[in-house]
């Protein structure tokens, strides 16, 4: 959830309402590449089982009645469709060139349709490029050789290289020409709203149509998601594969001029053109449509896989949190979770959502209704890991429930209604419009295992039905174990428009999603934010004497990092505390600065080669007597050098480290994670697109667990979260101002007191 949207890139409109042509002006190309009217499949066939047989039927299925133009040299007539030898024969460009021909030949025929004026083209085979023999290469199956095959992702075994490579050249010839390109390694699209099918393997005909917009960088994500029996329908569904020419933010755009689009689902491994992607997720937040984004290169050994599996660098987990975080999209952790999320949000209905977050003082959130205890408890321990709240239900729907209930049964939420089994329908149809008619409860579900009654009643899901016609707010059907689950009911189900959520774990999660959104449009939202650029500096620096913008960016010109004064200097001009540092490079000099200072000190190695203080040795504590600082000082010296740095002692308290990461698409990230030696040891961090708003620092704070820190353990007084947000909102206008100019900057530790969050040292380092 976000309190407010991050600025899209310069040069586009903060609302987001313009969807931008693309860096390349490609969206005319976009556009009629998806509702293309004639149509060149190149390496069409008539054997059977064969891709080219499979794609010319496929094609030939599709309602909007292309004009097909088949091309093999082996056939004059296919199917009843003339067939040329070459592209070369057709005396007038088409729109779109399907390439179902093995990689040696894409070279030659992509290079043919460009000279040619066709507009677009969807490139199956991986594009790969064998090593030469002497490297042991082979030449793989290809897409002509292998027709039960199917390209898994942004597809492709081997590094795409660079200009010189197949992929180089291909993507080269393509953008030269202002060809749209899906591919390569993809499985195509189907266009359900234009009635478009461009793709070479069997998929559902016709379609589910519905109000899903889906691009996935897996091929066999895009068929699962296609043939699940799920209530899951389209308007878009791109397979985009590799993405050589065309990025996953160009089908967004054309998504979101088809008026049926109300929810986008992205499977992305790679984040390509980052600046239209942002532009695009903000044209959907500004029209209030839900994205569901499942990403893939989180951990070091997935980011391994996907360079190997399709050349593309993968943005680190940060750099999508902070992009979500930014434009409100939805993150899910795996694929159940998003065919769970997709159902939900696809079926129509949002989740009321009090402003503030509460309804009459009591806290808002979901309720749900079990047929037994254990599962009732087993939810709420789920609910509580994910962090879905339960509604606070009033006193007077607590009477209500009551009088419902068996003898014994308590009117909670969550509530278990089952005693004596008598009149189920009834019960559990009063017991979940009684739940929706309470002003805190945003959604209910049934939470049974809609198992298959082997005596025929039908009790749940009439239930369900008659609370769904009860009440505008989502009603859902909750089951733990999806193997289990009567899928003829579950049809008849989501034929009704009532969801029915495969997982206990991912049903809770995909409701906190609703839940999410709902809350995101009645957050007060502020005005609209200028682009970050760090030529037109956002702080005043005049307030700074002597140090203008210039002089700040002067600091960094040097090799190496920057010295550790000057990094802190830098931070105390932008309004962070610091503690007072003054260097040395001899005894005398130490003791002279501690005896400025006042004892006691911290004395710290300042050798600009040693970067991590504590990791060699160079951080020496509670010095308190000039006798200990110039022992300390010799020991420090012999070790590591005679430069080092003499620190006041900050009063000790929670630590926690901030800083700027770069991401190699967005660029600077403010981060805000657990300090000290725990920021190694932890994965708890946070990070957001600058500029950071107060309110998003706190919330980035709060989803810390070293953030209870600050609340004091064991007697010692809370810490100041103001002076941590005003840390972090600090940053991020250093940030604006200075953000390409900074490879990295790591405040480490920032110790929170209850008045001050002072930083007691930092590493700086200049983007060269």
């Amino acid at each position: 959830m976000t309190d407010r949207l991050a600025p899209p890139p310069a040069g586009l409109q903060e609302d987001g309402s313009r969807l931008p042509a693309g860096p390349g002006g490609d969206g005319p190309a976009v556009r009629a590449m998806l509702e293309a009217r004639r149509i060149a499949l190149v390496g069409a066939s008539a054997r059977p089982g064969s891709f080219g047989e499979r794609m010319v039927a496929e094609v030939a299925r599709s309602p909007s009645r292309p004009a097909l133009h088949l091309v093999n040299p082996r056939y004059r007539q296919i199917g009843g469709h003339d067939c040329v030898p070459s592209l070369a024969d057709l005396p007038d460009p088409v729109d779109l060139v399907l390439l179902g021909v093995p990689d040696a030949a894409l070279d030659d025929q992509l290079t043919l349709a460009a000279r040619r004026g066709d507009t677009a083209a969807v490139i199956f085979g991986n594009a790969f490029q064998a090593p030469p023999a002497s490297d042991g290469g082979h030449r793989p199956a290809v897409v002509g050789e292998n027709p039960g095959g199917q390209p898994d992702g942004a597809a492709g075994r081997g590094a795409p290289g660079g200009p010189a490579s197949l992929r180089g050249r291909l993507a080269a010839t393509a953008r030269g020409a202002g060809m749209a390109l899906c591919g390569a390694g993809c499985m195509g699209f189907v266009n359900v709203a234009h009635g478009l099918r461009a793709i070479g393997y069997v998929e559902p005909d016709p379609l589910p149509a519905g109000p899903v917009a889906l691009v996935t960088h897996s091929g066999s994500v895009f068929s699962a998601l296609l043939r699940t029996r799920r209530a899951i329908g389209y308007t878009l569904a791109v397979s985009s594969g590799q993405e050589l020419v065309t990025p996953a933010a160009a089908y967004l755009e054309y998504a979101l001029t088809l008026p049926g689009t109300k929810v986008i689902a992205l499977v992305l491994e790679a984040m390509r053109e980052p600046d239209r992607l942002r532009a695009a997720l903000a044209a959907a937040a500004a029209r209030d449509i839900p994205v569901v984004l499942l990403t893939v290169g989180g951990s070091a050994a997935g980011r391994t896989m996907v360079a190997a599996h399709s050349g593309a660098l993968a943005a680190g987990d940060g750099g999508w949190a902070a992009l979500a975080a930014a434009y409100g999209v939805h993150r899910v952790g795996d694929l159940a979770e998003l065919a769970d999320t997709l159902e939900l949000f696809g079926a129509g209905r949002r989740a009321r959502w009090p402003a503030g977050g509460a309804a009459h003082g009591r806290r808002a959130g979901i309720a749900t209704v079990h047929d037994s205890g254990l599962e009732r408890a087993h939810t709420a321990d789920l609910a509580d890991a994910a962090g879905v709240p339960f509604a606070e239900i009033a006193p007077a729907t607590t009477d209500l429930l009551a009088g419902l209930l068996d003898p014994g049964l308590l009117p909670t939420n969550p509530l278990d209604v089952w005693g004596t089994g008598s009149d189920t329908e009834g019960l559990f149809t009063g017991s979940l419009t009684t739940l929706a008619g309470d002003p805190a409860v945003a959604a209910v579900a049934l939470a049974v295992d809609l198992v298959p009654e082997l005596d025929g009643d039908q009790s749940y899901p009439a239930a369900a039905r008659a609370a769904a016609a009860a009440t505008d707010l989502p009603v859902v059907v909750l089951a733990n174990l999806p193997g289990a689950i009567d899928q003829e009911a579950a049809a008849a189900l989501r034929s009704e428009g009532i969801p029915v959520l495969e997982g206990m774990r991912t049903g809770l999660l995909a409701l906190g999603h609703l839940l999410d959104h709902a809350a995101a449009r009645v957050t007060p939202t502020p005005g609209a934010l200028s682009p970050v650029s760090a030529s037109a500096p956002s702080h005043d620096h005049a307030s700074f004497p002597g140090l203008g913008h210039r002089k700040w960016c002067g600091i960094m010109e040097g090799p190496g990092p920057v010295e550790t004064t000057a990094a802190l200097g830098l931070l105390r001009g932008y309004g962070i505390e610091v503690a007072r540092v003054l260097p040395a490079a001899s005894e005398a000099e130490a003791l002279a600065a501690a005896a400025e200072i006042g004892y006691p000190v911290v004395l710290k190695t300042g050798e600009p080669a040693i970067a991590h203080k504590t990791e060699a040795r160079g951080v020496v504590l509670g010095l308190a007597t000039p006798a200990a600082l110039a022992a300390a000082y010799r020991d420090l010296a012999a070790r590591l050098g005679p430069h080092a740095l003499i620190f006041e002692t900050v009063p000790p308290g929670p630590e926690l480290s901030l800083g700027l990461a770069r991401d190699a698409g967005l660029g600077p990230l403010v981060v805000v994670a657990a300090g000290g030696t725990l920021v190694e040891l932890l994965d708890d961090k946070a990070a957001a697109l600058p500029p950071v708003s107060e309110a998003q620092a706190a919330r980035m704070l709060g989803t810390l667990r070293a953030s209870r820190l600050l609340e004091g353990v064991r007697g010692a007084p809370p810490a100041s979260r103001e002076a941590v947000i005003r840390a972090v909102t600090a940053l991020s206008a250093l940030a604006a101002d200075l953000g390409d100019r900074l490879e990295a900057l790591d405040i480490n530790p920032l110790i929170c007191g209850p008045d001050s969050a002072v930083a007691v040292d930092a590493l700086l380092i200049p983007r060269r």
